[in-house]
């Protein structure tokens, strides 16, 4: 349930999506709930893919703002996210950071492809996003991360981002990547953004990987990618803006998926 206490603690909401093998070739969502600025759509889908879309219902995460989605795929089951706009983390009348949550769990044979629009760190924000995937040896997924620090022509807010990627119980990755004013000093240095406003990552998980991963490579000036400790690969990227950012992590997945 959503709790609407905008100048005291924020909103607390939380959206649940559960995805299952119907067993006609195609994918369920028993599981679909809205919660207040967290609102689910399912789209037409392709073949035995369901698609879901989130649409902010509302403008946040403010401060004090309490966010998460949680979201499970079966045995068997194939799922699509995304979002309809991107999400802008702003100030707000509650003091303290706001924080956004994601859960991902999935089983053995599933799929999940997990493809966001931007996050926007807007000046005087201060959020702190937290993901967690936990993914059991079969599973197969590509997840997109994007983050834009401050709008045009501003500076940033705070942003604290941490992501962790399990594969059978054992950790494929966990990384944490502070920015904007109170993180810690050099993350706008020449060893973490080197200037750059536009940071982003693609993780891609495919049992095929353990015969046949993909070697580690330069992708353009600012993006890398490199082989995990397991069936799966982490593309890195940093770029001016999120329109550039947005187009090299796309060639990246187009050429690990062909």
């Amino acid at each position: 349930m959503t709790e609407r206490v905008r100048g005291t603690s924020g909103v607390r909401a939380t959206a649940r999506i559960a995805a299952r093998a119907d067993g006609r070739g195609g994918t369920a969502l028993p599981v679909l709930e809205s919660d207040g600025p967290l609102a689910l759509r399912r789209t037409r889908g392709s073949g035995d893919e369901a698609r879901i879309m989130l649409v902010g219902a509302m403008s946040g995460p403010l401060g004090g703002d309490r966010f998460a989605v949680e979201a499970e795929v079966g045995e068997g089951a194939r799922l699509r996210v995304g979002s309809a706009a991107a999400t802008i983390a702003l100030p707000g009348q509650a003091k303290g950071e706001a924080r956004y949550d994601v859960r991902i769990d999935v089983a053995a044979g599933g799929e999940l492809r997990w493809l966001p629009e931007q996050l926007i760190s807007a000046n005087g924000s201060d959020l702190s996003v937290s993901t967690r995937v936990d993914l059991a040896a079969g599973a197969r997924l590509v997840f997109r991360e994007e983050q834009v620090l401050g709008r045009v022509g501003e500076e940033p807010g705070r942003l604290t981002s941490r992501l962790t990627v399990l594969l059978g119980g054992r950790p494929l990755l966990d990384q944490q990547v502070g920015c904007g004013p109170g993180a810690p000093g050099g993350w706008d240095g020449p060893a973490v953004l080197g200037g750059l406003r536009a940071l982003g990552q693609l993780v891609v998980v495919r049992p095929e990987f353990v015969e046949r991963t993909p070697a580690p490579r330069v992708l353009g000036e600012t993006a890398v990618l490199t082989p995990l400790a397991g069936p799966a690969v982490l593309v890195s990227a940093l770029a001016p803006d999120a329109l550039r950012l947005r187009r090299v992590l796309d060639e990246a997945l187009a050429e690990l998926d062909g």
